[in-house]
């Protein structure tokens, strides 16, 4: 590698944060790269995640996300049916992160009253809003799709606000009903 700040690290340092990109840790990645130099040399955060993203590559991994998987409603019954207590309602709810927008499918129970996390739904990364692919947003149509499904094999509702654009804000089920 020829980055001058990937040569600057010690070889500790190097072996570390391989470590945590082999177990696809980005940012923790970036931050212990940063934080091996002195503040007043500390490379800049874009400079660091340009050596992180040549890391993977170097390391054999793809430093873009891949789309999850499709949902399987099977596997997806069976893990509400592990759940404790009645499961009184699946709701498909906006999450974002370093990497861009997805979608997560969650299951209600009355006893204990609890929220659980059933799948994640990405399709891409946000460089998807650069390019013009979405919209319309597909992993909101595969939770909508696999939550309403699955709501009607459990007789509860299904709640998905702002199903056609990521919104971390929109109305939850528990304070919309």
């Amino acid at each position: 590698m020829d980055s001058p700040i990937w040569a600057a690290l010690s070889a500790a340092e190097r072996s570390a944060v391989d470590e945590l990109i082999r177990r696809d840790h980005r940012l923790p990645a970036v931050v212990r790269m940063r934080e091996a130099f002195p503040a007043e040399s500390r490379p800049g955060l874009y400079e660091t995640l340009d050596v992180v993203a040549e890391r993977y590559r170097e390391l054999g991994m793809s430093f873009e996300r891949r789309p999850t998987p499709p949902l399987d409603l099977t596997t997806l019954a069976e893990r509400v049916e592990a759940l404790p207590g009645r499961t009184v309602a699946i709701e498909a709810m906006w999450d974002g992160d370093s990497d861009g927008w997805c979608v997560d499918l969650m299951a209600h129970t009355d006893a204990p009253v609890a929220e659980y996390r059933l799948a994640t739904v990405r399709h891409g990364g946000d460089l998807r809003l650069f390019n013009g692919t979405v919209p319309p947003w597909p992993e909101a149509r595969e939770a909508e799709t696999v939550g309403r499904a699955l709501a009607e094999r459990f007789g509860v509702p299904f709640h998905f606000a702002g199903r056609d654009e990521p919104e971390i804000d929109a109305p939850r089920w528990r304070t919309s009903s």
